[in-house]
């Protein structure tokens, strides 16, 4: 028996599909597809958070520009330039001091859009029947999953 895929909750091997407590017996498949389910909760916070994220993400390069413009157009008026290069170093030397700490949020963005924006559901065709087999909102897990059903499957139609 070969394991195509197996977590707490899922399971897929060459014998059979295991899932929210079901067994399907991959002879008795007759048919497999996916859906797109209704969003969720987790699912619209999951675009909220992204975007808030994105929105925190971009406002600081977005206000150090006004600052900078703001400051090179008070130096040309005024004739100080010292000064503004001054200050313009410090910019620079305080975003490349912070730069580093930007990787946490970005792979926080990472992840969020790798987890995906959709619910995603897994149904077979079997004795006759449609039944849901797995419903979830990670679409990084539900495209192993997929793809492992779609290899059990295979892998049990060349041999019969």
């Amino acid at each position: 028996m070969a394991v195509y895929y197996r977590d707490d909750a899922v399971q897929v091997t060459s014998e059979s599909i295991r899932a929210g407590g079901r067994v399907v017996a991959l002879a008795d498949v007759t048919y497999v597809w996916h859906t797109r389910g209704r969003q969720t909760l987790a699912v619209r916070g999951r675009v909220l958070g992204r975007g808030v994220l994105v929105l925190l993400l971009s406002l600081p390069p977005l206000v150090a520009l006004i600052c900078v413009v703001s400051l090179v157009w008070s130096a040309q008026d005024r004739g100080e330039w010292t000064l503004a290069l001054v200050i313009l170093a410090g910019f620079v030397v305080g975003a490349l001091f912070l730069a580093p700490f930007l990787e946490l949020p970005l792979g926080w963005l990472d992840r969020s859009y790798e987890r995906g924006s959709q619910v995603h559901e897994l149904w077979v065709q079997h004795h006759g029947r449609e039944e849901l087999l797995l419903r979830t909102p990670d679409a990084l897990r539900f495209g192993q999953i997929y793809r492992a059903v779609q290899r059990a499957v295979e892998q049990h139609t060349d041999r019969r």
